[in-house]
C-alpha cells in the first residue's frame, strides 16, 4: 500500500468508525460492536467498497490501540478497591467468574473444537466488559446505587484474573511442545508480571520522577513510550503485549502524575481503541457466521443465564433485594474488548478458524443486548417477583411443618 493509500485508508477508517457509531448513538447503541460492523462493512469479505484490502495494513495501528485499551485499564485499576470491598467482595467476583468462566470452558469442550479453543472460549464468554459496563452504569445513572460498588468491584477481580489467565493462556496456545516447555513459559510470564507488580508496589516515586514534567506534550511522550516498551518487552520474552500495557498503567497510575496522565491518555485510547475494533472488523468474513450461528445463540443464553444466577447469589449475599440483583445481572452481560483481545490471540496462534467468526457474533450480540437489558431491568425484577414470593412462601410452608 503506497503513501497515499495508507493515508486515505486510515482516514476512511476514522471517519466510517465515527459515522456509523453517531447513528448507532442516537438509538442508544454502544460503539465497541459499532466499530466492529464499520470494518466489517468496509472490509474485503463485504461486497461493495472496499476501503483497506488487506487488514494487516493496519496491524501497527491496531497493536498500539490494544495497548493503549490496556494501559488505560492499568491506570484505572485500583487495590484499593479490593482492600475496601474486603472479603464479600472477592467472594462476589470469584463466584461471577467461576459459574462464567466454568460455563465457557465446558461450552468450548462440548463443541469438540479442541483444548485450546476451550480455554479461549472460557476466557471470552467468563469476563464481561470494563468499558461497556462503566457505559451503561453512567448512561443509567446508576453510579450512586449501592449495588454499584458490587458491579464495579466484580469487574475489578475480573482485570486481575485476565492479567493471570493471559499469561497462563499464552503458553499453551503458543504452540508449546510439552508440559514442561509450557509450564517455563508460564513461568516466565508470572516472573515478569512478578517483577512489573514490585514496581508498582516499590518503584512508583523513582519511575514517577522519570515521567513528571510540567509539560503535557512531554508528559505525553513519556508515558506513551513508556507503556509502549513495556509492551514490546513483554511481547519480547513472550509475554502477551497486553498485559504489559496493563502493568505500565498499573504502574503509573499509582504516580503523581497519575491523574494527569489518566486525564491526557482519554482521546488517544478511545481514537485507536477505535482502529483496533475497527481492524478487527476487517478481518471478519461474514459469510462464515453460518457456520457458527447456533453456537452463538447457545452461547449468549448460557451467558445471560449465568449472569442472573451470579447476580442472584451475589445480591442475597450482600442483603440487596431483587431489582439490585437484576441490576446486577444485566450489567455485567455485554462482553467487548477482552474477547477480542483473546480472538486476536486465537488468530495469532492458528487456532481453529471458526473462533473468529464466533467470538465477533457473540461480542456484537451481547454487546447489543447488553445495554438493553441493563436498561430495562426493571422488567426482569418484575418477572422474578412472584418466582420469589412463591419460594418465600414454600420455605415458610416446609419451616411451619
Amino acid at each position: 500500500m503506497g503513501h497515499a493509500d495508507t493515508l486515505l485508508a486510515m482516514g476512511g477508517a476514522f471517519v466510517a468508525a465515527a459515522v456509523l457509531a453517531r447513528l448507532g448513538r442516537r438509538i442508544g447503541l454502544p460503539t465497541i460492536p459499532l466499530f466492529m460492523v464499520a470494518g466489517i462493512l468496509v472490509g474485503p469479505h463485504t461486497p461493495g467498497f472496499v476501503l483497506v484490502e488487506d487488514p494487516h495494513d493496519f496491524e501497527m495501528l491496531s497493536a498500539l490501540g490494544l495497548v493503549l485499551l490496556l494501559f488505560y485499564l492499568g491506570l484505572e485499576f485500583h487495590v484499593e478497591d479490593l482492600q475496601r470491598g474486603g472479603r464479600s467482595l472477592v467472594v462476589a467476583g470469584g463466584l461471577y467468574l467461576l459459574l462464567n468462566v466454568g460455563a465457557g470452558f465446558t461450552f468450548g469442550w462440548l463443541l469438540g473444537w479442541g483444548l485450546a479453543e476451550a480455554l479461549v472460549l472460557a476466557g471470552v464468554i467468563g469476563i464481561s466488559s470494563s468499558a461497556i459496563v462503566t457505559k451503561v452504569l453512567v448512561e443509567n445513572r446508576r453510579l450512586g446505587r449501592p449495588e454499584t460498588k458490587l458491579i464495579l468491584g466484580i469487574t475489578v477481580v475480573e482485570d486481575i484474573f485476565l492479567a493471570l489467565y493471559l499469561a497462563v493462556l499464552q503458553p499453551v496456545i503458543g504452540g508449546a511442545e510439552n508440559l514442561g516447555e509450557a509450564a517455563a513459559q508460564a513461568g516466565k510470564a508470572f516472573g515478569f508480571l512478578l517483577l512489573l507488580a514490585l514496581a508498582a508496589r516499590f518503584g512508583t516515586r523513582w519511575i514517577g520522577r522519570l515521567v513528571a514534567v510540567e509539560d503535557d506534550e512531554l508528559l505525553v511522550i513519556s508515558f506513551l513510550g513508556f507503556a509502549v516498551l513495556i509492551a514490546g518487552l513483554s511481547e519480547e520474552l513472550g509475554v502477551v503485549d497486553a498485559i504489559g500495557a496493563f502493568m505500565a498503567g498499573l504502574i503509573l497510575g499509582n504516580t503523581s502524575a497519575g491523574d494527569r496522565i489518566r486525564e491526557l491518555v482519554h482521546p488517544l485510547r478511545d481514537a485507536f481503541g477505535a482502529i483496533f475494533f475497527f481492524v478487527f472488523g476487517l478481518s471478519i468474513d461474514p459469510g462464515d457466521f453460518g457456520a457458527v450461528w447456533l453456537p452463538v445463540l447457545i452461547a449468549a443464553v448460557v451467558t445471560m443465564l449465568m449472569n442472573l444466577a451470579a447476580g442472584l447469589v451475589t445480591a442475597r449475599m450482600n442483603g440487596f433485594g431483587l431489582t439490585p440483583a437484576a441490576n446486577i445481572a444485566t450489567t455485567l452481560v455485554a462482553r467487548g474488548e477482552f474477547a477480542l483481545i483473546l480472538a486476536t490471540m486465537a488468530a495469532a496462534a492458528g487456532l481453529d478458524p471458526r473462533l473468529l467468526p464466533f467470538i465477533a457474533g457473540y461480542v456484537l450480540v451481547l454487546a447489543i443486548f447488553g445495554p438493553f437489558a441493563a436498561g430495562n431491568s426493571g422488567l426482569l425484577a418484575a418477572g422474578l417477583s412472584p418466582l420469589a414470593s412463591r419460594m418465600r412462601r414454600r420455605r415458610a410452608g416446609s419451616s411451619s411443618t
